[in-house]
């Protein structure tokens, strides 16, 4: 028999979870644990061919509760109280048997984000699981109670109060609703953009050169697809000097803050300023003399309400290594709450790129009028496209092996909520990608400042990985509710997945999102075998700078499934992309079966650059303004970029159909049905019905 040092009652009891920073575990008896094979064993027939099973081995249990101690033996009677605890036991057990870890009703406060490595997952084919005890709703936070509200200014019915000096996150949570930071809209006309800031035209905003704590202030702008953040330096008459490298790296690219695709639709807000807190639902934090003000929304009683300002900027971080990753960690009935991400709060703002990616750090060659030579890209700016970092998720899983996420809950996260196999840059433990066998089911994602779910990396390793164990494969995410996400970081995707093979979304309800409801794809098509033409053109040049390779062989993705999905209330903000959205090749790429609906003038199904070998088949759109778009490139014929895919078998009841369905680019469609108004016939309706969350399976 196995002997560990651990208690007795730990090892016959339920019990909870635990963290990676956790102090030594003072010494314990050392007494039996339960044997790994537990009753005799069973048979299974195979062909006639009888083979004895080993029944499974009996689980470690371990409890945890707010209202238990430390100093306890993790039993239900005697429960830990602090995560770093129960993992501290955990890793006593997992070696020889699996353990499961209970989190009783509660709050679970952090002081540093978790750390999960290989020693915290299943060891030698053992399972680690941490789970809510029965009809218990624990929940996992980076936040502190905001309370003793006083009233600072009756006739503006604005509130004060205390918080820790020094705390300045960008996010913060009233009765489950995040706030908006204190912003005004300046119209572009006011001002004139130049290389080192802007300068003031219209004298209305001349008071803005008397504001307090200038370098605290943020110009954020919304173009066709990017929402772009860069800091103050100082505002002197009328110059508004710009914090660098940020300011520069957004001028260039495409869709910039001086040259944005659509200036109709563009706009621009000023953040983060007392004097700009007048709106019910903005906030103002000043973080040098500790103070919190807010404006309550209608109905809100700040003696009862429930505040929350968060903490810290991620909640755990999930990753081995390539040789040894973790495996076999699990998570049930847990929510993750309250995160601010403070990079753009720095020098270095946020340079958006595309959902969730964007531009930091001096650019080489960076060009002297970058209004004028750099706002539809350039060569410097091409030279940055493989260094584009990620935004770091809540909670982050990489080099990681069945890992699985079941009826948990991510809200009130001042970022993306949960990262799969994202860049090394967007995981606390510098490593990235690596993540295989990821599941997430049967969850709620919801207020989320960002995306809800970011699957694979945007880097050479991540599309072209130098060892197998470095890919992300066979990710699952079923059955989740997704809503309202992305409302600070509005350019993110609900669910997003760039480079992964086998990756399967199905059966999620997707809403309330700004920009798009579910993307697969990255690169445009630049990495795929042969690259492409339209990025040799002498104004991008593309593959003339350092690194920029032509591939040969295939990205990993592939086989990509979405299907059954219900699609909704999103493209709320932006123009660009679409309700589910596609970009770059994918061999053995399925979107089927899906409804989209409430997305009046958007996009519904849009094939971007390069797509290939995706079929569209048996999908619903409703109210479409463009049912169907494929990005076929046609201004840089003859060269195809968006080729070799089929849609056939899908409904629409109206909306237009943009790109070239024809020969030449072998796009083809057959059997699509244009339906009036809500005359669905059968099999669409049957489509409908079966869409989202399967009821057999919802909460």
């Amino acid at each position: 028999m196995t002997r560990v040092s651990f208690s007795r009652s730990a090892l016959m009891l339920l019990g909870c979870a635990g963290a990676a920073n956790a102090q030594q575990l003072p010494p314990m008896p050392d007494i039996p644990l339960p044997p790994r094979n537990s009753g005799p064993d069973t048979h299974a027939a195979f062909g006639g061919i009888t083979l004895p099973v080993a029944p499974a081995a009996v689980p470690v249990a371990i409890a945890i509760s707010p209202a238990g101690s430390d100093d306890g033996d993790g039993s239900i009677a005697h429960p830990f109280r602090t995560l770093e605890r129960a993992q501290q036991a955990v890793r006593r057990a997992n070696r020889t048997h699996s353990v499961t870890v209970t989190l009783a009703e509660g709050l679970y406060p952090l002081t540093v984000p978790l750390r999960f490595g290989a020693e915290d997952g299943g060891q030698d084919g053992n399972v680690v699981r941490w789970q809510a005890a029965p009809g218990a709703h624990p929940r996992i936070s980076g936040g502190s109670a905001v309370t003793g509200w006083t009233l600072a200014d009756r006739a503006r019915d604005i509130w004060v109060a205390d918080v820790p000096r020094g705390l300045d996150p960008r996010h913060f949570w009233v009765d489950g609703r995040m706030a908006q930071r204190a912003q005004v809209q300046i119209p572009r006309k006011a001002v004139e953009i130049t290389a080192t800031g802007m300068k003031i035209i219209d004298p209305a905003w001349g008071f803005l050169a008397g504001l307090p704590d200038q370098s605290r202030i943020e110009v954020e702008h919304t173009g066709f697809f990017t929402d772009r953040r860069a800091m103050v330096a100082s505002i002197e008459g009328d110059t508004i000097r710009m914090q660098q490298p940020g300011w520069r790296n957004n001028l260039i690219g495409y869709d910039t803050l001086g040259r944005p695709v659509s200036v109709a639709s563009a706009r621009m807000f000023l953040i983060n300023a007392l004097a700009f807190l007048r709106e019910a639902g903005q906030w103002y934090v000043d973080p040098a003399a500790g103070k919190l003000y807010y404006k309550p929304r209608a109905g809100e009683n700040m003696s009862r309400t429930e505040a929350v300002l968060p903490r810290l900027e991620s909640l755990a971080s999930i990753a081995g290594s390539y040789d040894r990753p973790v495996a076999d960690l699990q998570f049930s009935g847990i929510a993750f709450g309250y995160t601010s991400w403070l990079g753009p709060s720095s020098a270095e703002g946020y340079a958006s790129q595309q959902s969730g990616a964007y531009l930091a750090g001096v650019v080489p060659g960076y060009p002297a009028d970058p209004l004028r030579d750099c706002s539809w890209g350039c060569w410097a700016f091409e030279t940055m496209r493989n260094r584009w970092r990620q935004q770091p998720a809540a909670v982050q899983v990489a080099a990681a092996v069945r890992v699985t996420f079941d009826h948990a809950e991510f809200a009130h996260l001042g970022q993306i909520a949960l990262g799969i196999g994202n860049n090394p840059d967007a995981n606390a433990s510098g490593i990235g990608f690596g993540a295989a066998g990821v599941e997430v089911r049967h969850s709620r994602f919801r207020d989320l400042s960002g995306g809800a779910i970011m699957v694979g990396g945007i880097t050479p390793d991540a599309h072209h990985p130098p060892r197998a164990e470095m890919g992300v494969r066979n990710v699952v995410i079923a059955d989740n509710r997704i809503e309202n996400v992305s409302q600070d970081f509005k350019e993110q995707a609900a669910v997003l997945v760039t480079y992964a093979a086998g990756t399967i979304i199905e059966h999620n309800d997707v809403s309330g999102a700004p920009y798009d409801g579910i993307d697969i794809g990255w690169g445009w098509g630049v990495n795929d075998p042969g690259g492409s033409g339209a990025y040799r053109s002498r104004t991008r040049g593309y593959y003339d700078q350092p690194g920029n390779i032509v591939y040969d062989t295939p990205t990993i993705l592939r086989d990509t499934v979405v299907r059954g999905n219900r699609v909704h209330r999103v493209k709320t903000w932006f123009e660009d992309g679409g309700a589910i959205y596609h970009l770059s090749a994918d061999p053995g790429a399925l979107i089927a079966e899906n409804y989209v609906y409430d997305v009046p003038g958007a996009i519904g199904l849009y094939l971007d650059e390069g797509s290939r070998y995706t079929l569209l088949r048996q999908n619903v759109i409703d109210g479409a303004g463009i049912w169907l778009n494929a990005n076929t490139m046609d201004g840089y014929l003859p060269h195809r970029t968006t080729i070799e895919n089929r849609a056939t078998g899908n409904w629409y009841n109206g909306g237009k159909l943009g790109g070239s369905w024809d020969a030449y680019m072998d796009n083809r469609l057959d059997g699509n049905v244009l339906v009036g108004g809500a005359a669905w016939p059968q099999a669409a309706r049957a489509v409908i019905d079966a869409a989202g969350v399967r009821k057999e399976l919802a909460k």
